[in-house]
């Protein structure tokens, strides 16, 4: 059982209606701070991640919150997430550069996590409207409506992070990978990158470099809908995992086909 998962997505679009949206296309230069070369954080950002924490905490006293932009200022959060304590883990504005730069490519996420695992989960597209909440054992809903993603007949459209790859396996798995299949670019958001999972829309993608805000929400989400989701290998994905080789798919017969595809033409 999660916290109540409608007050939970009543916070988060009370958020981007409050901090976010108002701030879309309309960002002042002193408003995006940059962290480090190449990476950026807004006013909305901050704002955003400070009213979904005081109102996560409000909502369920006694647990941690762990955010994007507080993470940033305090790293050691990050060794928080091998407690054995229920947390949030929020993402107040992913594809940050996205929403920096006035392209509709955002998304507001948060993960409710038990020793370990993603109980709760929510992605919501400010612009298009577009909630989509997951609970354990208990399906996806995309605007209150039961998601059931259906099996693939064919694997046509992916993306591939050859990072996830040693370097000298690279340029044969990216000509085998261009040949087979229709690749797309980056999003440079794992929100909206997750929901065109769940609209169907692509049939895959490869991960290399993981953090819960980006991942937990859209694991859990993939998983409940009929899609699987998990580290290439031995290990089963958790919200704690920070290595590499995510892959998700539409089904499990697909995420075996693209295994089956790496591996045979890793060098």
């Amino acid at each position: 059982m999660i916290p109540d998962p409608e007050r939970v997505a009543d916070y988060i679009r009370e958020t981007a209606r409050i901090d976010v949206m108002p701030r879309f296309q309309s960002l002042a230069t002193h408003e995006i701070i940059e962290k480090k070369p190449g990476d950026i954080v807004t006013i909305a950002d901050r704002e955003a991640e400070a009213r979904l924490t005081r109102m996560l905490r409000g909502m369920t006293p006694g647990t941690l919150v762990i955010g994007e932009e507080a993470t940033h200022d305090h790293p050691e959060l990050l060794d928080r997430l091998d407690d054995d304590v229920p947390m949030w883990i929020i993402d107040p504005v992913d594809g940050t550069a996205n929403f920096a730069a006035g392209r509709p490519l955002f998304a507001l996420m948060v993960a409710y996590i038990v020793n370990g695992e993603t109980a709760g989960a929510w992605i919501y597209d400010p612009v298009r409207e577009i909630m989509a909440i997951a609970e354990h054992g208990d399906g996806t809903e995309i605007n209150g409506s039961r998601l059931t993603l259906a099996r693939q007949a064919s694997l046509e459209t992916g993306r591939v992070n050859f990072g996830s790859f040693p370097e000298e396996q690279r340029p044969q798995l990216r000509e085998h990978f261009t040949d087979t299949f229709a690749l797309e670019k980056s999003m440079r958001c794992a929100g909206q990158e997750f929901l065109t999972l769940l609209d169907g829309k692509l049939h895959f993608r490869l991960y290399n470099r993981l953090w819960a805000w980006d991942h937990a929400p859209g694991v859990l989400l993939l998983r409940e809908a009929g899609g699987h989701a998990d580290i290439v290998g031995e290990r089963s994905y958790r919200a704690t995992e920070r290595t590499q080789a995510l892959l998700c798919a539409l089904d499990e017969t697909s995420w075996d086909e693209i295994v089956r595809q790496m591996q045979m033409h890793a060098v």
